[in-house]
């Protein structure tokens, strides 16, 4: 399954990474490399929380 993020960097220059499909699922990092690789892992953890509640 593919779902688009977008990454962007805030007022202090945390890298924010969202996946707009899932509401909600949104994480950061340092790094744009490592907001991506954090919010892969939210996504995963969004997609078992729905699972499990029937979503």
């Amino acid at each position: 399954m593919k779902f688009t993020i977008t990454i962007y960097t805030d007022e202090d220059g945390v890298y924010i990474a969202e996946c707009p499909s899932i509401p909600g699922c949104v994480s950061q990092g340092k790094t744009e490399e490592e907001a991506e690789k954090n919010v892969l892992e939210a996504i995963k953890e969004c997609l078992e929380v729905r699972a499990e509640l029937g979503i």
